[in-house]
């Protein structure tokens, strides 16, 4: 079986919209063939970060379970996932169509769907008015970095699995051409999922031109995330 018929047959991802229950709401790095060096600084200071983009929610499903930083989720706090930014960062999010705020801390990895750049908790996305529709076009800025930030390497996510011999398998044949290949266990509220993360870099531009090989070459569905430890 081909790689992307693969992940076709296992592979699923983590966030899902909680307002429809039931579906899917370092060291010196090891070298990459092919990825660029570069020196980009990553923002991770009050002002030097804004990005735009489509907000979700997550919810009664997730509710309880532990989050990507070791904690437990509870929907009734301000929480957010995010794919790249330090855990502890607190991020103004503001909704583009209506104008209303709210201030979250990021403790979650996600969203782990194409288009979103973060999945706010439900007492966030009711700050925002964004619980109805589900999504929001939104801004974020970070208002507070985290206090101990540690040096940022970024992997690109291709897949994710409910059995763990099936990432394996995908790890193994990626190691024939690309070094590092990990597999993450993630506990979601459908059971353990099995993430399959290439590549270590130390900006997330690099990171994305190397999603953009992989997609390129292999039609994975990639995510740049970053690695944490």
């Amino acid at each position: 079986m081909g790689l992307s018929a693969m992940l076709a047959a296992g592979c699923a991802h983590r966030t899902y919209t909680a307002h429809a229950p039931g579906q899917p709401p370092s060291e010196q790095p090891p070298s990459v063939p092919g990825a660029p060096p570069s020196i980009e600084k990553q923002p991770a200071i009050p002002g030097e970060y804004v990005e735009e983009g489509v907000a979700s929610w997550y919810g009664v499903p997730f509710d309880g379970h532990r989050t990507s930083d070791g904690e437990i989720y509870h929907m009734h706090q301000l929480t957010a996932a995010h794919r790249t930014l330090p855990f502890g960062s607190i991020v103004r999010v503001t909704n583009l169509d209506n104008g209303k705020q709210t201030q979250v801390r990021i403790n979650d990895r996600g969203p782990f769907v194409a288009d979103r750049v973060i999945d706010l908790s439900l007492s966030a996305a009711q700050a925002i008015g964004m619980v109805g529709p589900g999504t929001a076009k939104v801004r974020l800025e970070i208002v507070e970095g985290p206090p101990n930030p540690q040096p940022a390497f970024f992997g690109v996510q291709v897949g994710a699995f409910e059995t763990q011999s099936s990432a394996e398998r995908l790890r193994r044949q990626l190691e024939a051409r690309y070094t590092p290949v990990i597999v993450v266990a993630y506990d979601s509220p459908r059971g353990t999922f099995y993430r399959v993360r290439v590549g270590s870099f130390r900006t997330q531009d690099a990171a994305r031109q190397f999603a953009g090989q992989l997609h390129s070459s292999d039609r994975f569905t990639t995510f740049v995330v970053r690695l944490d430890d």
